[in-house]
């Protein structure tokens, strides 16, 4: 699980960085200033917890339950959440909004919550 967790904080990383330079340099141009905030929320999200995920790949207990839980609620949480903002903006701003992508962004937020409160349990653990 700890080679899994650091796998997916880099990649999580670089494509923060990359979806980053994506949104200021070439999205500018289309999309409104509303839509390219939320872009960015996505993208700040995902870096905070692609840093996360890295920590915790060298910190963390992975023989506790608490610990292989909380990271699996993390990485589908950024997933869920930043690549769905992702998708809504883009699709906005080029005529067809997926709208069914609307609710996934609040189970990615509920799997980033979980995923942090599991980690508060591996450390009373």
């Amino acid at each position: 699980m700890q080679e899994i967790t650091l796998n997916f904080g880099i990649i999580f990383g670089i494509l923060a960085i990359t979806f980053g330079a994506f949104g200021a340099h070439l999205l500018k141009k289309y999309m409104s200033a509303d839509l390219l905030v939320s872009f960015e929320t996505g993208v700040r999200y995902q870096m905070y917890h692609a840093i996360l995920l890295v920590m915790l790949s060298q910190f963390l207990n992975f023989e506790n339950s608490y610990s292989n839980y909380a990271t699996i609620a993390l990485i589908v949480g950024v997933f869920l959440f930043s690549f769905s903002i992702y998708g809504l903006c883009l699709s906005s701003t080029f005529g067809k909004k997926i709208k069914i992508l609307g609710p996934i962004t609040p189970l990615g937020g509920l799997c980033l919550i979980i995923g942090w409160t599991l980690l508060l349990l591996a450390y009373f653990n």
